[in-house]
């Protein structure tokens, strides 16, 4: 199934911390065209996986409208919303949520037994996932025997199971290096270009959001900036940009002194340390690498 039309209007999503109230979404708008490739970048805590969480169906929001081609999301029950999320949308999260004793086949089936396809339909769409993802011969191997950037190849493949039009990708290279983050928004691009699914991918990272159709920026629960990736930042927006990049470093600054602390605290083993530690660092490369782009000296 092509793609849809994604339109939120006035979206607010409030959640409740005792007696304080919070809005992570403050009245946001967006429109995605069908077979559009849209990344959202911003600061953390702005809103950026509330907006996906209400957009898949796996939140409600407060107020405010979310249209899906004809549908209104915002408007459908309990029982609708399962429907809505096994039909018409596919999440890859950066927590893969892969199922540890399952084979990258067993995966990839999970979504199409929840809709009750046929075994025969199963087998035939598994092997065509593979083939698009690049895993054929990879297809009975499970998570712990596959590399990050394969594990999120099989959660993609899950996600486009049951032919949604729309796929929600919240940071699918987050965790993972240089070559196979390029490997995975490879994937990507051709589950968009070639499937025309419309994809709608939070990062990060600066060098992913690049390679889509349009650039999204959210500060404070609404979306302040629209841009082509190819576009040139004014002056005062490059401000804003670089001081989110900067912000971003600092919170990988800060994980990675309490990392060490968990470490030598006995809180986790030396090999979640390790594996934990290089994605951090990892991703501070990378932010570090855009500001030099940007010509600023970190």
């Amino acid at each position: 199934m092509k793609g849809l039309d994604v339109r939120v209007n006035n979206l607010v999503k409030a959640y409740r911390l005792g007696k304080i109230e919070v809005q992570a979404l403050r009245g946001l708008n967006m429109d995605v065209k069908t077979g559009e490739f849209i990344a959202i970048i911003g600061p953390s805590g702005s809103g950026k996986t509330t907006l996906l969480n209400v957009l898949g169906g796996l939140d409600v929001a407060t107020a405010g409208t979310v249209q899906v081609g004809s549908v209104d999301v915002s408007a459908m029950t309990p029982t609708q919303l399962v429907d809505y999320r096994r039909e018409t949308v596919g999440h890859i999260f950066q927590t893969l949520n892969l199922i540890p004793t399952l084979t990258a086949t067993e995966n990839i089936e999970l979504p199409m037994i929840a809709r009750g396809v046929s075994r025969g339909k199963r087998k035939e769409r598994v092997q065509e996932l593979l083939e698009i993802v690049g895993l054929t011969d990879r297809a009975n191997h499970k998570p712990e025997e596959l590399s990050g950037g394969e594990q999120q190849r099989v959660a993609m493949a899950a996600a486009l199971a049951n032919d949604a039009p729309v796929i929600l990708a919240d940071e699918p290279t987050g965790e993972l290096d240089t070559v196979n983050a390029k490997i995975v928004v490879d994937y990507l691009l051709k589950v968009n270009r070639e499937l025309g699914k419309t994809v709608i991918m939070v990062t990060h990272d600066p060098s992913v959001a690049r390679r889509t159709d349009r650039i999204l920026r959210i500060e404070d629960g609404v979306i302040k900036m629209a841009s082509a990736p190819t576009e040139m930042i004014g002056e005062e927006k490059a401000v804003s940009y670089v001081d989110q990049l900067r912000a971003r470093i600092g919170e990988i600054d800060v994980q990675m002194v309490q990392l060490d602390k968990d470490f030598k605290s006995g809180n986790i083993s030396g090999d979640e340390y390790v594996e934990k530690r290089q994605s951090l660092k990892r991703t501070r490369d990378s932010l570090r690498e855009e500001l030099h782009r940007m010509g600023v000296v970190t």
